[in-house]
């Protein structure tokens, strides 16, 4: 029998903007089949938390590097590269703000992982007085957020780095917002996540700070149930944190290393991810206005425009991509998307797939 040969990897990175209400992505881990997808036909998929975290849920797949948001945007931009690992010694950083039964929770949880998933997590950290996390909404609707205390967050987490943790955990107590209006939108699949935009500060802060990879988990009381509730906001509502996917996802995150190094061992080593072998990225249609996005297109990398509505109308024709030169492959699911993604894979043109073709003269 005759083996094919396989595929060399089309290293692809996928963001889905986190607190900007995007119908797929926008929720709790509802991104997490599209990234399945696009990981099969790319074999190799590099992409945020905020599209792997379904609270309760999670997916670990070999061809999908978990990326925090900030070191995304630096990879692209070429001044990171990305080390896979095994595992990581994961670092759990507790708000002393959180109340005695909820920090037992989170324990317990870090608890679970280890017994049950075989995760190395530790050392715990608790700051030192709370972090005063508060939530706000800009104009267009996004959501974002501010931390009183991100002095104590940074001395947490260094800490944590001088006790041997190679990726920090983070859960910060956040406000409780069960009567509003926007949670309650959230919940019916209409609304914004309220939390995405704080969550973000706190873990781009980190990591950038640390040189670790981070991610955060909110801390909250349980929301009485909903039998109305929409399916993509489910996945949080099944326990009592948000910590087990977080935990799983920096389990294996990838290492964050300088790029180009100071050393030529490391250049030289054959399992680094470079930025320059960035072959596609994808994105909402209505949402590249971000740094990874931008930095990938100004590098000739082409971008696949999803159609995935959200609260942002930042197209490519608003950015005038197309005028610049930029390869922008417009797509209507995500379903399309890994079949552009297998077309350049195969070194297929995506033109040769579309009707009618134009002669050449």
């Amino acid at each position: 029998m005759t083996t094919l040969p396989t595929l060399p990897a089309l290293p692809t990175l996928l963001v889905i903007p986190t607190g900007i209400g995007c119908e797929l992505g926008g929720f709790a881990g509802d991104g997490l089949p599209a990234a399945r997808l696009l990981a099969a036909a790319s074999g190799c998929l590099i992409t945020h938390p905020n599209v792997m975290n379904g609270a309760s849920l999670y997916w670990s797949d070999p061809r999908i590097h978990y990326v925090e948001g900030s070191a995304l945007d630096r990879f692209a931009a070429g001044s990171l590269a990305l080390r896979p690992v095994r595992r990581q010694r994961v670092g759990l950083l507790l708000d002393a703000g959180i109340e005695q039964e909820l920090r037992l929770r989170h324990l317990q949880v870090a608890d679970a992982c280890r017994a049950s998933l075989g995760l190395e997590i530790g050392p715990v950290v608790t700051t030192e007085m709370p972090l005063e996390v508060s939530l706000n909404r800009g104009p267009s609707g996004a959501s974002w957020g501010q931390l009183g205390r991100p002095d104590a967050l940074l001395r947490a987490g260094e800490q944590l780095r001088a006790g041997g943790a190679t990726a920090v955990a983070v859960v910060a107590r956040f406000p409780e917002d069960t009567g509003s209006e926007a949670l309650a939108a959230y919940r019916s699949g209409t609304g914004v996540d309220a939390l995405a935009g704080a969550e973000a500060v706190i873990s781009h802060l980190l990591s950038e700070h640390l040189g670790l990879p981070c991610a955060h988990a909110p801390a909250l009381s349980p929301l009485p149930l909903d039998p109305a509730l929409d399916p993509r906001a489910a996945a949080e509502e099944l326990g009592t944190t948000f910590l087990a996917c977080v935990l799983v996802g920096l389990s294996r995150a990838p290492d964050l290393v300088l790029w180009p190094p100071l050393l030529g061992s490391v250049a030289a080593d054959p399992a680094l991810l470079r930025p320059e072998a960035i072959a596609a990225v994808v994105a909402p249609a209505g949402a590249l206005g971000g740094a990874a996005v931008l930095a990938a297109v100004e590098r000739g990398v082409p971008l696949i425009s999803v159609h995935n509505p959200c609260l942002l109308s930042v197209t490519a024709e608003a950015l005038g991509l197309s005028l610049a030169g930029a390869q922008v492959l417009p797509a209507s699911s995500y379903c399309e998307a890994a079949g552009l993604l297998l077309a350049l894979r195969e070194g297929i043109s995506p033109a040769a797939l579309c009707r009618p073709i134009e002669r050449l003269a």
